[in-house]
């Protein structure tokens, strides 16, 4: 039997030496599309809008509690003294704030209190893709330079006109014309900022970012010092403060209601000094501590009463008990004379 044999396949013509050029092109763009896809993409960071209020209100805070020591230092001196330096005192303060916080890379005591920091969006353009969406430059030299013009510089020249203006009165109708000019334009320019604010404050609340118009002319966004950071409140604080307050008006509706001599009346057979009362002179009245000078007896017990205390008390309580022995009182009797009963309640 005669055995056929295969014949073996042909080998494979070898590639040609530029071969892995063109297989190298054409995997390119597919490769790029690969790693482009393993890259960290953008991430939308929203940082919440009552920290950044609550910042701005403890800025506030910080500035007003300062200004009270401040003006504390002075208040030995000539009354009003610093009225008239207000706008000054208040924008070397903010100037303080600003140059102990901002200028040195650090947030304000209100922003560090939120665990927040402020970072140049400027930058942020330019980086492309982040991964925690926190990162990025603080504010650069220029921004913070501007930032003090802005909120130092131009609130108090505004504040310093405006009290100018309205102590020569240039909005009456007997001043100069240029006079009235210049005040009906800075209410346009007050009218245009404020409705700058609120269009602002808007865009605020719908994108979260930039809180005022500094911020956002600067685009110096206000994001999170830490992304691991929770936002702890404690309340025992002001539980305490609902529970005084609670406590404080609760007293205050109940002790005019409450009559001293019912409430000593009630608790004086419970007193330890017994004996003392007993011994006290009965010379003196009981209720108002002095010696009567219309004296009146308490019947049937005969102790001793101004007239006018003793008409009072049993006109206001009917149930009246001596203050003394806490016998009732049926009557009154003038030293001396006949007795007169005990006006009754109507």
């Amino acid at each position: 039997m005669m055995s056929v044999r295969s014949n073996p396949p042909p080998a494979a013509p070898p590639p040609q030496e530029d071969a892995w050029i063109s297989s190298h092109q054409r995997l390119l763009p597919h490769w790029h599309s690969v790693s482009l896809s393993h890259q960290h993409p953008t991430l939308p960071i929203s940082i919440s809008r009552v920290n950044q209020f609550d910042a701005a209100r403890l800025d506030i805070e910080m500035s007003a509690m300062l200004k009270e020591q401040l003006v504390n230092v002075f208040s030995l001196m000539k009354p009003g003294m610093l009225f008239q330096y207000e706008p000054e005192l208040d924008a070397f303060l903010e100037f303080l704030i600003w140059r102990f916080s901002i200028w040195v890379d650090k947030p304000t005591p209100g922003i560090a209190l939120m665990n927040l920091r402020y970072r140049d969006e400027r930058a942020m353009a330019l980086r492309g893709n982040v991964r925690t969406g926190l990162e990025g430059p603080g504010l650069t030299v220029a921004q913070k330079m501007w930032y003090c013009i802005a909120a130092v510089g131009g609130q108090y020249i505004w504040a310093r006109l405006q009290s100018f203006s309205a102590f020569r009165r240039w909005g009456d109708s007997e001043q100069r014309p240029l006079a009235r000019r210049v005040w009906g334009l800075m209410q346009r320019i007050e009218g245009l900022y404020k409705a700058a604010s609120f269009g602002n404050l808007l865009i605020f609340l719908f994108t979260g970012r930039y809180r005022n118009l500094i911020e956002r002319a600067l685009r110096a966004r206000l994001v999170y010092a830490s992304p691991n950071m929770n936002r702890a409140v404690s309340f025992e604080y002001m539980n305490r403060q609902l529970v005084w307050n609670e406590f404080s008006e609760m007293l205050l509706l109940l002790l005019p209601l409450l009559n001293s001599s019912t409430v000593k009346s009630f608790l004086h057979p419970f007193s330890k000094d017994k004996s003392s009362s007993s011994k006290e002179d009965d010379s003196i009245c009981p209720i108002c501590r002095t010696s009567p000078t219309l004296a009146y007896l308490a019947l049937p017990c005969q102790h001793r009463y101004c007239y006018y205390c003793l008409r009072t008390r049993c006109a206001a309580v009917p149930s009246f008990r001596c203050s003394r022995c806490n016998e009732p009182v049926v009557a009154m009797q003038q030293h001396g004379n006949v007795v007169e009963h005990k006006p009754h309640s109507q």
